[in-house]
């Protein structure tokens, strides 16, 4: 088990990826939820699959609710963006 910092930053490094991520495929699909739905529907039963842990670890509770964070915190700013006037793509 790797120290807590690092857990710290290795889950804002994957908020910012898909946040990021998100935030892209929102401008140019125009769906507002869609990288929360990729996100659950890709990425958790990869990491289910190849992940080595016995029962949902500290690691990948850590890590998912990042990525999940990030994925629903795009669909939040678009939408508020969207509302405000802007367009995008």
């Amino acid at each position: 088990m790797l120290p807590i910092i690092q857990h710290l930053i290795g889950a804002v490094l994957i908020f910012v990826l898909f946040f990021g991520i998100g935030f892209i495929i929102n401008m140019l699909v125009k769906t507002t939820w869609f990288p929360i739905w990729f996100y659950l529907l890709a990425v958790v039963p990869l990491a289910v699959i190849f992940g080595d842990f016995d029962a949902l670890s500290i690691d990948f509770l850590i890590y998912g609710l990042g990525g999940l964070a990030g994925a629903a915190l795009s669909g939040t700013i678009i939408r508020t963006l969207r509302t405000q006037g802007y367009k995008m793509f």
